[in-house]
């Protein structure tokens, strides 16, 4: 049976980021492998930089080991003040010398047998801590890797290389067409035409801009965008088109609703110009008057900014509710995108590995689920380039693994079609 810690999410995240990003796996807990400072070591020797954790009734405190037990080194002494993390300095010392009953160290000492630390009057008043000895009920310590290790980031660039592949030699269901169609849509400022940005750079080896971003609230894709991206790998134009459309806004300036069945149907022509307050009317410009099912969306992508998502008025809950029937009376799949999730509050990078697991996205993953209505396997989180100057692994598996999951979803669009409809495929 798995051993699982006694710190929160929030606290283990708090003390990862406190000492750089790290990662903890859980080697020796005291009520598991015995009160014992035998045990301890026996477990712990040889691993790396450790962190030890003291839990008491009233304090979470402990020490931060960067050096390989037998090794001399400093030793950093940690306590939680309510959310935040204070700290001194100790040493040289061994591992050892923190668990031992002699004089050695008469500033910081952990009595396994006795469950008590005894702390020196000036080093408590550095940590804050009241002054005396504090009896506690449980021990962790905890093996601390980089997040971003050679290890990991080899493993990321694995992933990366075949998402690549995958997504190169994809090929539309049933050979029907010769390329999908995926729609962005989405609040204004949501981030569709980062993804998109985000989304060519991978494939062109550089971050590109060539739709426009803008910090506005009122965005900036005002014109109806179909997108073809060419591989910069071997010049080939790769086997999806996105579309991106003008936001959505509970106000008058966001696309009209009336606009998106002629877009789901494929009649509005690349670079045609939204108006909020006259929609599209059939017969202006280059209208597709009989769109082929080449035309069409195969795939809509509903994208959400993940600070903002939980917090949608009411107008645009009803709106994209809206959207939802129009697109389920069309047979479109359609998914969910979660941008800006690295600025949510404690995430970091490294947490993009496995990003899933992070509490705070589960929240907003539930938030969306919850409100709007969509299955907690169709939300899919992506880390758009705003403000980086090269691409990152890491970013790019997210993103590519959101693509992967939308030519999925316009497979089973193009599977489910009517067999009346597959005939007007080119």
């Amino acid at each position: 049976m798995a051993m699982t810690t006694c710190l929160t999410w929030m606290q283990e995240k708090k003390l990862q980021n406190h000492f750089g990003e790290k990662q903890f796996s859980l080697l020796y807990k005291a009520s598991v492998h015995e009160f014992s400072s035998e045990s301890l070591l026996q477990r712990c020797s040889k691993q790396g930089p450790i962190i030890t954790v003291i839990h008491s009734e009233d304090h979470i405190l402990g020490a931060y080991v960067p050096k390989s037990y037998p090794e001399y080194c400093f030793i950093i002494l940690f306590a939680f003040q309510e959310t935040t993390i204070s700290q001194c300095k100790i040493g040289p010392f061994q591992l050892s010398m923190l668990f031992c009953e002699s004089d050695r160290n008469s500033e910081f000492n952990i009595n396994l047998e006795k469950k008590e630390v005894a702390i020196s009057i000036n080093t408590m008043g550095k940590l804050g801590l009241p002054q005396c000895d504090i009896s506690f009920q449980e021990c962790e310590v905890f093996r601390c890797e980089d997040l971003l290790d050679k290890r990991r980031m080899d493993g990321l660039t694995e992933l990366r290389e075949s998402l690549l592949t995958a997504i190169r030699t994809y090929e539309p269901y049933g050979g029907r067409v010769r390329q999908v169609r995926i729609l962005l849509l989405g609040p204004i400022g949501a981030g569709k035409s980062s993804f998109f940005n985000s989304v060519k750079s991978v494939f062109r080896g550089h971050v590109t801009n060539q739709a426009l971003v803008g910090s506005k609230t009122t965005g900036e894709s005002e014109k109806y965008r179909t997108y073809f991206i060419k591989d910069g790998k071997d010049g080939n134009t790769l086997p999806f088109i996105l579309c991106d459309s003008m936001g959505l806004s509970e106000k008058e300036e966001g696309l009209h609703m009336d606009d998106i069945p002629y877009i789901l149907e494929g009649c509005i022509p690349d670079r045609y110009q939204f108006n909020s307050m006259k929609p599209f009317t059939p017969g202006l410009g280059n209208y597709t008057g009989c769109p082929m099912l080449k035309d069409r969306i195969h795939c809509v992508a509903f994208v959400f900014d993940a600070n903002s998502v939980g917090h949608l008025s009411d107008e645009m809950v009803e709106k994209i509710r809206r959207i939802r029937r129009e697109l389920i009376k069309c047979g479109v799949v359609h998914v969910v995108l979660l941008t800006h999730v690295d600025t949510l509050d404690l995430i970091t990078k490294g947490d993009l590995i496995d990003i899933y697991r992070c509490v705070p996205v589960k929240v907003k993953l539930e938030a969306v689920h919850r409100e709007l209505g969509f299955a907690l396997s169709d939300i899919f989180v992506v880390s758009n380039y705003t403000s980086q100057w090269e691409l990152e692994p890491v970013m790019d598996v997210l993103n590519l693994s959101a693509l992967r999951q939308m030519l999925w979803a316009a497979d089973d669009f193009l599977e489910d079609l009517p067999l009346e409809e597959t005939s007007r495929c080119f």
